[in-house]
């Protein structure tokens, strides 16, 4: 388990992919546990990340400090950016606005035109930093945080991301890329402004691009 900032209130982190974000069995904040050496440690999720997704994530450390990041979330003073590399030629820069219907089901979720019972509004902001071999890397702000959103709404507009078993026909042969890779919020006992953010693995297809150099430059 990497451990990014660790103190009495929260808990920054990488999630490994194939890790649920929730508390049970096998779950993030049971690994959290382990690494702490505390059976019973107050460990809470406050945010999520899809099981096959990784990256930074922050989890608190007691009821207050969920309160306080879950309060701020609700206020959208708590941001959170991943990256994503998806298959075609993206704008250099746009906002992806749509309705989502989640199907239980299937476990998957839609861009649909009709509003409906479940259905719920999707926004987000993107910028591409780098394109090579018919591929985008794409930096992505959510204004809102719906279930496989990211996934959803690339994937209907024909920019599937690269090892999305789920929402792609492609056989990539990598896992998914779709990376959290920054969170920034106020943490929740001093107030103070953190920043905390940390780049993918050097694996395919991340390897393509030189992201050091492009995320410098925004």
């Amino acid at each position: 388990m990497e451990v990014l900032y660790l103190d009495d209130e929260i808990i920054v982190c990488i999630k490994p992919a194939g890790m649920l974000s929730t508390d049970e069995p096998g779950g993030l904040p049971s690994a959290l546990r382990d690494f702490l050496g505390e059976e019973q440690a107050d460990v809470r999720t406050v945010h999520r990340l899809d099981r096959v997704v990784s990256g930074v994530m922050v989890l608190a450390r007691s009821a207050s400090a969920a309160s306080e990041l879950s309060r701020q979330m609700r206020e959208r003073c708590f941001d959170k950016e991943y990256l994503a590399v998806v298959h075609g030629q993206t704008e250099a820069q746009g906002t992806m606005t749509d309705l989502l219907r989640r199907d239980p089901k299937e476990r998957k979720t839609y861009v649909t035109d009709n509003p409906g019972k479940g259905v719920q509004p999707a926004v987000l902001d993107y910028r591409t930093v780098a394109q090579t071999d018919g591929l985008s890397c794409v930096r992505i702000h959510l204004q809102t945080g719906r279930t496989h959103q990211i996934r959803a709404q690339f994937s209907s507009r024909n920019f599937p991301l690269v090892g999305d078993r789920k929402y792609s026909l492609l056989d990539d042969g990598c896992p998914i890329a779709l990376w959290s890779w920054r969170l920034e919020f106020f943490h929740p006992r001093t107030g103070e402004k953190r920043v905390f953010s940390q780049r993918p693995p050097d694996r395919e297809p991340w390897q393509r691009f030189s992201l050091d150099a492009c995320l410098k430059s925004f």
